[in-house]
Formats: C-alpha cells, sequence, structure tokens
C-alpha cells in the first residue's frame, strides 16, 4: 500500500509542477511553440479554466491558479489520507 500512495503522491507532485510551468510559460509566449507546452496546456488548462470561471482576473493578474494550487494541494492531502487509512 506504501507503494500506491508513493505513486499517488508523486502523480499530484508532477501535476502541480505541470500547472507551474504552465503559469510561467504564460509570461513567455515563444514557448509556445513546443510540443511540450502543448501536452501540459491539454492537461492543465481544464483544470486552471474550471478557477478561471469563478475567480475573474483583475487587470493582468490572473489569482485563479493560486486558489487552484490550494485545492490541488487540499485534494492531494485528502486522497493520500483517505489511502493511508484503508492500510
Amino acid at each position: 500500500m506504501i507503494y500506491l500512495i508513493d505513486a499517488v503522491n508523486i502523480v499530484f507532485q508532477v501535476y502541480t509542477l505541470m500547472i507551474f510551468v504552465r503559469i510561467i510559460a504564460s509570461w513567455i509566449p515563444q514557448v509556445y511553440e513546443y510540443k511540450i507546452m502543448h501536452f501540459i496546456m491539454f492537461y492543465t488548462d481544464p483544470y486552471l479554466n474550471f478557477f478561471r470561471k469563478f475567480i475573474p482576473p483583475l487587470g493582468m493578474m490572473d489569482f485563479s491558479p493560486i486558489i487552484a494550487f490550494l485545492c490541488l494541494s487540499f485534494i492531494q492531502g485528502l486522497v493520500i489520507n483517505l489511502l493511508r487509512g484503508m492500510a
């Protein structure tokens, strides 16, 4: 069971890193030419767009990724604790 918990934790960490890369890439438009960015955008934009519906940008600043990070961290903790409880 410990391997499953570690695997789930790694998946959450990779997805968090993908979101972070997506946010940084929004400041550097040239990186959108790379296929890896298309992959990252394909998997992270639906999640980020969910929060953008409820938290509109304030001028040039988009604060929805902060809430997205917090929710992802909360969900990660919840899933990990549920898996530990099953062990």
